[in-house]
């Protein structure tokens, strides 16, 4: 498979500060969710596969092309901000056909155009001529995801684009996304919501400190970790006795308690594998549920980042 994005020791500088260090990865065909705490390189990153900005030093190839200053790649690519740029005076409609004027596509071709991307987003036509300014955050953002679009893109990137969503609103954005897909868009999207890109992204870049802490598939990631403590999170009638049996079993490294929910950390992750309902056997408690922790995102970004 051929990459879209590829990077080969790549850094790039804002005079002494640094925005990306010497970083090289790829990403490849699909969802991709752009992982990092504020001042990680996610906006650096994002501004040079947009060409906003020229790298300091190595290279950066944008479905074969640098991006750089090269306007038919940048055609190629369709892109929704974190910040509000929006007239809030003019309708969507409005907004979108002037933004396609600028795209280089004919006036008469606009009105369909624009009103084709409202309907990918899903705003409702009842609110296509009211003014952006009246329009609720999530309304805002479908419209903004839809300038995103306008022009038919093979690349959308996403920066923070579930921000401000209530949780329908995130289920929404969600199935769009994946439509979106569906119909051959390769799409990264830049997002504090961890949780929310776990259900939306086959692979993940996740950048801390100017540089690549991991990439690629969340199991993959989770693989190439050495020193795994598993977590474990299971539901019972009585978690402190079970907290009991397993610490004189001498299976523990710690373990929390909340409400029926005992939260333990592993010593030998492996052996508890194989063997659970062996050592669980002889405990009296009744077991719920048992939830393997340590392979959400959110535990493996913390595990990396520490």
């Amino acid at each position: 498979m051929k990459p879209i994005i590829e990077a080969k020791e790549l850094s790039c500088f804002y005079g002494v500060v640094l925005g990306l260090n010497n970083v090289s990865f790829t990403i490849n065909e699909g969802i991709t969710g752009l992982v990092g705490p504020n001042g990680a390189g996610k906006s650096t990153l994002i501004k040079l596969i947009t060409g906003q900005l020229k790298p300091s030093s190595g290279s950066l190839s944008v479905m074969g092309e640098d991006p750089w200053n090269h306007l038919d790649v940048l055609a190629r690519i369709g892109y929704c901000p974190e910040h509000e740029c929006i007239h809030k005076e003019l309708r969507p409609i409005d907004w979108l056909r002037s933004l396609a004027v600028l795209s280089g596509i004919p006036w008469k071709k606009t009105k369909a155009i624009s009103e084709k991307a409202l309907e990918v987003v899903q705003l409702p036509s009842v609110h296509w001529n009211k003014k952006i300014g009246a329009y609720s955050k999530g309304m805002r953002q479908r419209v903004k995801l839809a300038q995103a679009i306008l022009h038919e893109p093979e690349l959308v990137i996403l920066d923070e684009p579930m921000n401000g969503l209530d949780p329908m609103g995130r289920r929404e954005m969600g199935k769009i996304l994946k439509d979106l897909r569906s119909q051959g868009v390769d799409i990264i999207i830049s997002s504090h919501i961890l949780h929310e890109l776990e259900t939306l992204c086959g692979s993940f870049l996740m950048l801390n400190w100017g540089r690549v802490l991991a990439s690629g598939r969340q199991t993959k990631i989770r693989e190439d970790i050495k020193n795994w403590s598993e977590t474990l999170a299971i539901c019972s009638d009585n978690p402190q006795q079970l907290a009991d049996h397993l610490l004189e079993g001498n299976h523990l490294k710690g373990f929390l308690i909340e409400g029926n929910q005992l939260l333990i950390w592993l010593r030998d992750p492996k052996d508890f594998s194989l063997k659970w309902t062996e050592y669980l056997a002889d405990c009296d408690v009744v077991i719920q549920s048992i939830e393997n922790k340590s392979q959400s995102l959110s535990h493996i970004f913390e595990k990396i980042t520490v």
